[in-house]
């Protein structure tokens, strides 16, 4: 066998070499935990994207783990940017469509690696030295120091500073890639005109409106075919009038407790003290107010100097005897505190930028100077008071301890109370309860959950809780705001359809709503059949009784009165010839028909004069375009070479690190 491998064979070498490669693969695949099987042994993993190939060579050299809490940032990311709340039950009903971000912006990076087009530490550094991050960390050249960027960090990001970088290298990364794909896309100069030509036209027209409101009025139907329709649409109607319950309750407020306001003691007062004195500390603060003179980032050296020039004269004027209120309400840029004179009351460290805040907590009462910062511009900032931490004394708050004490005693004491009556109620009933303690006893109507009981300050648990209570059940407490009620459910009517006859109005709205569209379509239709046929749209508004109105000058993206937007609602019109009539325009509220009165279109010296916006207008979205498809494209590459692997345990509710 020696001599086999002696031998100067370079087939027997290669054969050797390919059995030693794939024993090296067994092994890695057998302890490397995860090659070969699901992405993630466990739901802290949402999803991997594998790298240069599928199979576990693409596992081991490349692969990108998208974690099941950058999925949940993200989710909560979108949520705000949409108004929404950041809730249990929302995010995770947005965690998918942050997922297919998240795995986007994997695959396209792992393409950028793939091209060559890997950013560098050094490449991170002279990215840092410009723009709005070389002004806020370089300052007239000198950098900030460490401590000093971690902490601006921080204060604008929420994350480390080896965080923000790594975000940086990937967001640079992306920025080569979309520069490499689009970077052939052009655009040709008669393009270039049109565009401008198209998006600076601005049109005016008559325009014959019908409103669904007025429509509706013309849906009279008779008795019997509402009774159809309502037959008809009986599982609809089954549950509209909701469940109610009737309930008889006693109640009291905090002056009907027996037993008198309750005292507080020296000594109760001295423990809550101590067990709050977080709560009584104060943090070091200073009063400040300054007068702004805004200078944008990325503003020349020039309107700089004027801006510096501008500052230092203001403060000559107030060390020359210049009132600094009124300086500040003639002068500052900064519409939130000139109207106060400058002041921005006190402040604690780290609540604004980094220089002002440097300069504002090193500054001695009564000073001013000058502070540039990167964001803002100058300010002539001036410290009225200041303020060492400390932590307030007992004979300064003690009125806010004794209520506060005393609110709970309160509390306490009408817990006990209501507790008592209810027992009481259980015993002899709450009709004798009330008697015995001096109480009313009242039995409302039937009650839907959302209704309202105009007896107490706030009906809402204890209608809650009726509607969990069985019938003649025992006697609950519900707080009503201002003290408790003792109730107890007398009857119970469960949903119901209605009465024909009692629910009439209804069924008219609803069926007026169903046929509203169908009539809104036809009417609209007749009104610009009339219209052309007759050439005369004021006199077919009046026959089918729509309202002619005259539209201002407007562009594609203006707004006109029961239309809406018009490159939404009806691009259409802006291809008509002046006198001609509109095809119908129905918004779904609304139906409209226009004739154009007037076209103006942008002159050959405008288009002239924008040609240079305009160019880089469309090529800005065309390179948009175009990056969005190859984006798409190449994500749908990565799915079919099954390259993007899901978790399902980080997808599956009640996992650890899953949404639930």
């Amino acid at each position: 066998m020696i001599r086999f491998f002696q031998q100067d064979s370079r087939i027997i070498k290669y054969i050797f070499i390919g059995i030693i490669s794939v024993a090296v693969i067994s092994m890695v695949s057998y302890l490397i935990p995860g090659i070969g099987s699901d992405p993630a042994a466990n739901a802290n993993t949402y999803a991997t994207v594998n790298g240069p190939g599928p199979g576990p060579l693409g596992r081991m050299f490349g692969a990108t783990d998208i974690p099941t809490a950058k999925v949940q940032e993200r989710a909560a990311i979108m949520l705000q940017r949409q108004g929404l709340p950041e809730s249990p039950q929302l995010v995770p009903l947005m965690m998918p469509s942050a997922a297919q971000s998240l795995i986007s912006e994997a695959v396209l990076l792992q393409e950028a690696d793939r091209l060559g087009l890997n950013v560098s530490d050094d490449d991170v550094r002279r990215f840092l030295h410009s723009g709005q991050f070389g002004q806020a960390l370089f300052p007239d050249g000198k950098y900030i120091g460490d401590q000093q960027y971690a902490i601006l960090i921080d204060e604008h990001f929420h994350i480390t500073r080896e965080e923000f970088e790594a975000e940086l290298k990937k967001q640079i990364e992306e920025e080569r890639l979309r520069a490499y794909v689009t970077g052939p896309v052009t655009v040709s100069d008669k393009e270039i005109r049109d565009s401008y030509k198209q998006q600076g036209t601005k049109i005016k027209f008559d325009y014959a409106v019908l409103t669904s409101d007025d429509l509706g009025k013309q849906i009279n139907p008779s008795d019997a075919e509402l009774q159809s329709f309502f037959q008809k649409n009986m599982a609809r109607y089954s549950t509209a009038i909701p469940a109610a319950r009737k309930i008889q309750y006693i109640s009291f407020n905090s002056g009907q407790v027996p037993g008198g306001a309750p005292q507080v003691t020296d000594d109760a007062i001295k423990r809550y003290y101590a067990q709050h004195q977080q709560d009584y500390k104060v943090d070091e603060q200073v009063k400040v107010r300054h007068i702004l003179i805004a200078v944008d980032p990325k503003a020349d050296a020039k309107t700089d100097a004027a801006a510096r020039a501008r500052a230092q004269d203001l403060l000559k004027q107030i060390k020359a005897g210049g009132n600094f209120a009124d300086l500040a309400a003639k002068n500052s840029d900064d519409p939130g505190s000139k109207v106060q004179g400058g002041e921005l009351g006190f402040l604690k460290r780290g609540t604004t930028v980094p220089e002002f805040d440097a300069a504002a907590f090193s500054q001695r009462p009564g000073d001013i100077q000058i502070v540039r910062s990167a964001r803002f511009g100058y300010h002539i900032l001036q410290v009225e008071e200041k303020q060492t931490a400390h932590t307030r004394p007992l004979d300064e708050v003690k009125p806010q301890i004794v209520a506060a004490l005393t609110r709970d005693a309160e509390a306490q004491q009408a817990q006990k109370f209501a507790q008592q009556l209810a027992s009481d109620a259980q015993k002899n009933g709450l009709a004798k309860t009330a008697e015995a303690h001096h109480l009313p006893m009242v039995t409302t109507d039937y009650l839907p959950q959302a209704g309202i009981i105009p007896g107490l300050p706030d009906s809402t648990k204890l209608l809650s809780a009726a509607f969990t209570a069985k019938l003649g059940g025992a006697p609950q407490i519900a707080d009503t705001g201002e003290g408790f009620a003792v109730f107890q459910v007398q009857d119970v009517k469960a949903a119901h359809a209605p009465a024909f006859a009692d629910y009439k109005s209804h069924i008219l709205d609803d069926y007026r709503q169903e046929q509203l569209p169908k009539l809104l379509t036809s009417k609209t239709a007749e009104l610009a059949a009339r219209a052309r046929s007759e050439n005369d749209l004021a006199k077919a508004a009046k026959e089918v009784g729509a309202t002619l109105k005259t539209s201002d000058l407007v562009g594609k993206d203006g707004q006109v009165p029961d239309i809406g937007e018009l490159s939404t609602a009806a691009p259409d019109l802006f291809d008509l010839t002046t006198g001609q009539v509109s095809n119908p325009i129905n918004t779904g509220r609304t139906g409209a028909v226009a004739r154009l009165v007037d076209r103006q279109e942008p002159t050959p010296e405008d288009i002239a004069k924008n040609f240079d916006r305009t160019k880089e207008s469309v090529l800005s979205q065309r390179r948009e375009d175009m990056f969005a498809v190859f984006a798409s494209s190449l994500v749908d590459r990565y799915t079919k070479e099954k390259r993007i692997r899901m978790n399902g345990k980080a997808q599956t509710p009640g996992a650890p690190g899953a949404p639930s």
